[in-house]
């Protein structure tokens, strides 16, 4: 059967026991940590032991011995305590070893006349009178009070807000045992509603030393509880109540309705949960249940690290067709439950609206730099409270806000976005449903998201302006390559215009020179398709036959000295390219070896198979190259020894143009003897597997 004290002590053994495994957590907190953690367990133990007495298991002698060991190690904890504030270390050992030795061995005294009483046979239990051995556990609680009292007196004024509820703790278990005894030594008896009362005190007590040990981080407890959690269970056991209120209402009605009591209650009970489900739903009433929340069960505002997660989060989710910014205006609203919001982006010596969230930015005008809340945000890096700035101007020293600000609807705060010490833009943001106080906090927490949204931002800016500098680039490239190729199809007219002065009446000549022209011209509306197009055409591939090709080449460069010659030592072997851009990247290497070659040497384009290559040949017996000029010079674009005449990109584009097809470029070559410009591309899949088939048919 469940009796008072077996109750009482029981939840004292709870608050005790729950409160020595929570300062078992953490990794620091020194000796009074240990000492507090101690003086836990021994009242968990002392309750403990006295719940079996209240069940009638243990003799009570074991509970006034455990209770001893309890005393013992609260005093301990506080002397810890108490001379932890002496400056001197040496002589805070010293009053700490004096003030154990003196505890102990008065309990050890006490300890023994109670044995002493035990073992004489007589009874000693609750409601007989002690005489003198009460007076002996009357002292303990005394010692007790004035060690609380010492402890109160001699901390600093500035660090009582620390050490009051411990204070109160401790002080509350010490005068609640002094009455117990002072009362039992003066009717010489132990008062057994008091006795059974004590674990219900110690159960209270013991949460107050817990809260001491909350706002002192020197504990370091590493036990959290989610604001989330709190915030959800506050909400469930609301419901609870309000359900049970109505509950009991309903019952009301339905006795006391009279014919009508039964319809009355279905109609209160509808009426009751509709109440709740809008209450549930409403944004301005979970709002300030979690401003309250927040106000009186934490010590700080915002659980920063949940704040943090959900600010990222919301950076970095990414939809289809959905920008940055209106994300960075959500995220920062979000954090102090503000329903929309509007940013400002310095852009051409300006800050313009460029976006907003859950609100219109488009009839917004600019601000310009060199105004005053530009101007303030950038000195002072503040957030602006616009309803503090209503009430009281002169707060913002040398800030005017322009009229249209003030008078967009709810609006609130302004929130400077800085980078670098920067001002980059602004963000405006309306006054959320719930009732929110503004503080030191708010402004702190907003400032430092305003540096990691402009940060986002600008590398935002700086990764769309590097994708538009891409393009340009692309574009010039191509252009660069454009020009060189057209630079060479003009060299092939205007070699055709200088021999016309000889061979005009020869019809061979006219019918090759038109032949040219028409060539030319062809290539010519091919190089203005493929800059319009850009890489698209570079990637349009087919399968090209090397030789035919190669002796094409050669045909249309035949204009140039020496005259070319083609060697196909292997016939039938396909790559895949784009064939006029092949063309064209080998014509310009064929080309620079006749600029390099006398008109009696020679140059060959030969074509053989190595492994699984095609290797494309030209070999001249021009003037050659040394090593360091190949090695750092022959490459690099726009290097050129043709003067005015060159553009120094055409064996930066035909080793470009090479690699992308997987092959790669080796340049042989020795000064006054010649150089071999060597193109290695893989043969493709399907030529591969023609000659493989071949191969097969013919064994």
């Amino acid at each position: 059967m469940l009796t008072v004290g077996l109750v009482s002590y029981a939840a004292g053994t709870l608050a005790a026991l729950v409160l020595a495994l929570v300062l078992l957590t953490g990794k620091a907190g020194g000796l009074r940590k240990h000492l507090l953690m101690l003086a836990a367990a021994t009242s968990a133990l002392w309750m403990g032991i006295s719940v079996a007495h209240s069940a009638g298991q243990t003799h009570f002698y074991f509970t006034l011995l455990t209770e001893l060991l309890r005393d013992f190690a609260w005093l301990i904890f506080l002397g810890g305590v108490l001379t932890a504030l002496i400056p001197e270390a040496a002589r805070a050992h010293r009053r700490f070893r004096s003030l154990a030795m003196l505890s102990g061995g008065y309990l050890l005294l006490v300890a023994s006349m109670t044995t002493y009483r035990f073992a004489g046979g007589e009874v000693f239990h609750i409601g007989i009178g002690m005489d003198w051995l009460l007076a002996g556990y009357l002292v303990v609680p005394i010692g007790g009070l004035v060690l609380v009292e010492q402890l109160f007196r001699n901390t600093r004024v500035d660090a009582r807000r620390g050490i009051k509820y411990l204070c109160l703790g401790t002080g509350g278990l010490f005068a609640y045992d002094f009455y117990l005894y002072s009362n039992a030594l003066l009717f010489q008896g132990i008062d057994p509603n008091l006795w059974q009362a004590r674990g219900l005190i110690n159960a209270v007590a013991i949460p107050v030393v817990a809260v001491a040990v909350l706002r002192d981080p020197r504990w370091s407890v590493d036990i959290y509880v989610s604001r989330r959690i709190v915030f959800h269970t506050a909400a469930l056991l609301g419901a609870g109540l309000y359900l049970l209120a109505m509950g009991v209402g309903g019952y009301y009605v339905r006795n006391f309705g009279g014919s009508w009591g039964a319809v009355g209650q279905v109609i209160f009970f509808f009426g009751a949960i509709v109440v709740l489900a809008v209450l549930f739903l409403s944004g301005p009433v979970r709002a300030s249940l979690r401003v309250f929340i927040n106000k009186h069960f934490f010590h700080y505002k915002y659980d920063y690290r949940d704040e943090w997660l959900r600010f990222i989060a919301t950076l970095s989710q990414r939809e289809a067709d959905e920008a940055l910014e209106p994300r960075v205006v959500q995220a920062i609203a979000n954090i102090i439950s503000s329903p929309a919001g509007i940013l400002w982006w310095k852009r051409d010596g300006a800050f313009r609206p460029i976006a907003s969230w859950h609100a219109g930015h488009d009839e917004l005008p600019p601000v310009q730099a060199a105004d005053s809340l530009p101007r303030f945000l950038d000195d002072q890096e503040w957030v602006i409270n616009l309803e503090e700035y209503r009430r009281d101007p002169g707060f913002y020293t040398n800030l005017q806000l322009p009229d249209w600000i003030c008078d967009i609807p709810r609006a609130w705060l302004i929130t400077p976005l800085i980078l670098h010490d920067e001002l980059l833009g602004f963000i405006l943001l309306a006054r959320p449903h719930g009732q929110h106080q503004f503080n030191w906090e708010d402004c702190d927490l907003l400032k430092t998201v305003g540096r990691e949204a402009a940060s986002h931002l600008a590398q935002y800016e700086a990764s769309r302006a590097l994708a538009e500098a891409r393009q340009f680039e692309t574009y010039n490239r191509l252009s660069t390559y454009v020009i060189h190729d057209l630079k060479n199809l003009i060299g092939q007219l205007s070699l055709v215009v200088t021999n016309a002065e000889k061979h005009r009446h020869n019809p061979a000549f006219m019918e090759d020179a038109i032949q040219t022209v028409d060539n030319s011209v062809s290539k010519m509306n091919r190089l203005l398709a493929h800059l319009r197009s850009g890489d698209a055409a570079e990637q349009q591939r087919e399968q090209v036959d090397l030789c035919p090709l190669l002796e094409e080449v050669a045909r249309t460069m035949a204009g140039g000295s020496p005259r070319p010659s083609v060697d196909c030592q292997a016939r039938g072997l396909s790559i895949s390219a784009n064939r006029e851009r092949l063309a064209a990247v080998i014509g310009h290497v064929v080309r620079n070896a006749q600029d390099a070659t006398p008109p009696q040497g020679q140059v060959i384009v030969r074509l053989f198979k190595h492994n699984d290559m095609a290797v494309i040949e030209v070999q001249d017996t021009g003037a050659g190259m040394d090593a360091a000029f190949i090695r750092e010079r022959l490459f690099k674009p726009f290097e050129t020894t043709k003067g005015q005449a060159g553009m120094g990109v055409g064996a930066h584009e035909t080793r470009d143009f090479i690699r992308n097809l997987g092959g790669e470029v080796e340049v042989i070559s020795r000064v006054g003897e010649g150089t071999s410009f060597r193109m290695r591309v893989p043969i493709s899949e399907e030529n591969r597997n023609r000659i493989e088939l071949q191969l097969i048919g013919n064994l």
